[in-house]
């Protein structure tokens, strides 16, 4: 329960409890509702009294109500075998149903009310934290670890959880990151900083191959973390795959802004990243024509960069491309409880009490609890019941490794684009220039994935209607991560329409319905799509110049 409580201790900053309050007065006025909710309880409790009697007589029987298929939580065959523990985990999973059927007796019947959304983003986070695997005398795992150490694993579990709470809030350790070193094993690919200034560091990447395309590619990613999911790990890294297939690739590292750079607004982060990255790497490579490739918020960017240019009359941007990204906010996802206006009113407040910027982990939090199930509590068997090392995983060295946000930058971002939705009006001023998404008529490569809860995929999809250019939308496999580091492998598969058709008309369903999967990974399909656009092969451009001199190696000092 702890990082539960520790999230809603904060005056409740999401105004949870009061929408679970409205959504309950609503299922004790639905009095059908509520009797049909306490009669399959009860209904559910007598078949539980049965099956339990049966399996401890030795006689084969089936659960009242299964696990899902994608719930590891018990997994153990103790789950299964023994009758107590049996009739824990069925008690446990009647109650949570009993809690689902509860809220549905109080919903409004609109798929989008708020309240109905932060009540079941509350009950679920609280039902999860309920789970008997999360306690030692309830989780068989735990007892038969304890049993097998005398004990020493609890002891192990006790220390790691006195660490967690001192050193993280309450928040189970998820990763050990002591095996992983940026530069080494974690942003390895070898280049140079070639620029930087107050925002930014840009890193020039090191040719891998003889020749390269002409037109270089500017990558634009999020400013939430570090730059190098785009560039994780040897193998694994969607940079060190741009530049081994001939391209000359550039990368945008955000410094993590302290109070003294609580000031900055969209417009800084506009002209001082993207636009000054895009002069830096037209000086060096000589080259008219840039590619962008921008990663969620970095996608936005970019896209917001392109009509802005287009409006002032700048063509230099040759095509973009654009991972997981949200153009259109009228339908967010799950983050959407996150960005009503009482909502963005206290995450303001919040900001300005901590001297101008947003805690980097607030936001690492946030994201944690929307998938609490597997970013929190997955965690605290292993770690707090026993005893055992965090695991060693990339991604998650990664997802840890946040930054700060600068309050009037962070809350423009989240009113106007996620409350107000203004890019997609196209009332949205940035850079001096009213953005109009159908001046971006360069041919677009969009990416969402399948189980993206940031950016659903469908959500994603919606900027196929918007820009004024050609755009090749291609669906992958995996979620908000592992739908960007997609290298090739037995598991990946990406889904597009043939190559060539157009994908600006119809609905997501309707797309899919047209579009073939394929088993590899979109970046096999890009690098065939984007190499169309990238010019003859030249000789590589050298790695900096007079002007823009070589600083010191990648990954750089912005991301330390």
């Amino acid at each position: 329960m702890a990082p539960v409580i520790e999230f809603l201790g904060r005056n409740d900053p999401l105004g949870l409890a009061p929408a679970t309050v409205t959504v309950l007065q609503r299922a004790l006025a639905n009095p059908m509702a509520m009797m049909h909710a306490y009669a399959r309880l009860s209904q559910g409790m007598v078949q539980l009294q049965v099956a339990s009697t049966a399996k401890a007589l030795g006689v084969r029987t089936d659960p009242v109500l299964a696990p899902e298929a994608t719930d590891r939580r018990f997994k153990e065959r103790t789950w299964e075998d023994n009758p107590a523990f049996f009739a824990l985990q069925q008690s446990y999973l009647l109650a949570c149903r009993f809690a689902e059927d509860v809220l549905e007796a109080g919903s409004s019947g609109d798929a989008d009310d708020l309240d109905d959304r932060k009540a079941a983003f509350l009950v679920r986070l609280v039902t999860e934290s309920l789970s008997p695997t999360n306690f030692a005398g309830t989780n068989p795992e735990a007892m038969i670890r304890a049993f097998q150490t005398g004990g020493q694993s609890l002891v192990q579990g006790a220390s790691n959880m006195l660490e967690d709470y001192v050193k993280r809030g309450g928040m189970p350790e998820q990763v050990d990151a002591s095996g992983f070193a940026l530069g080494e094993n974690l942003a390895a690919t070898p280049g140079k900083v070639v620029f930087r200034n107050d925002l930014i560091e840009l890193i020039q990447y090191a040719p891998q191959t003889d020749q390269v395309h002409e037109v270089p590619i500017l990558c634009s990613p999020p400013w939430i973390n570090k730059f190098y999911v785009m560039d994780l790990a040897p193998d694994r890294s969607l940079v060190e795959w741009m530049v081994g297939h001939g391209r000359t690739v550039f990368m945008i590292s955000y410094r993590d802004p302290g109070v003294e750079l609580g000031h900055l607004t969209m417009d800084d982060y506009l002209r001082q990243g993207v636009l000054s990255a895009l002069d830096v790497v037209e000086e060096i490579t000589g080259s008219p024509k840039v590619d962008l490739v921008g990663l969620c918020l970095g996608g936005a960017m970019a896209t917001m960069a392109v009509a802005s240019l287009a409006a002032g009359g700048d063509e230099r941007v040759n095509s973009l491309t654009t991972l997981n990204t949200l153009i259109d906010y009228s339908e967010p996802g799950e983050l959407g409880i996150f960005t009503d206006a009482e909502t963005l009113r206290r995450v303001r407040d919040r900001m300005l009490e901590r001297g101008g910027v947003l805690p980097a982990s607030d936001m690492a939090r946030t994201f944690d609890l929307l998938r609490a199930r597997d970013l929190v509590f997955r965690y605290v068997p292993g770690r707090w019941l026993m005893g055992e090392k965090s695991p060693a995983f990339d991604v998650l060295v990664w997802n840890a490794d946040s930054v700060r946000m600068p309050a009037t930058m962070h809350t423009e971002y989240l009113e106007a684009l996620y409350g107000q939705n203004r890019l997609a009006r196209g009332d949205y001023e940035l850079g001096g220039q009213q953005l109009d998404l159908k001046d971006v008529t360069v041919d677009s490569y969009v990416v969402g994935a399948i189980n993206d809860h940031i950016v659903p995929w469908t959500s994603s999809f919606a900027v196929t209607g918007l820009t004024g250019g050609k755009v090749r939308y291609v669906l992958s496999n995996g979620g908000h991560i592992a739908g960007v580091v997609n290298p090739p492998g037995p598991k990946a598969w990406y889904e597009a329409l043939p190559a060539g058709k157009d994908s600006t008309t119809g609905t997501p369903e309707s797309w899919r319905a047209s579009a073939t999967r394929t088993a590899g990974t979109w970046w096999e399909d890009w690098t065939r799509w984007s190499t169309k656009r990238a010019g003859t092969m030249v000789d590589p451009p050298p790695l900096g110049s007079e002007k823009h001199p070589a600083l010191t190696d990648a990954p750089g000092d912005y991301v330390r």
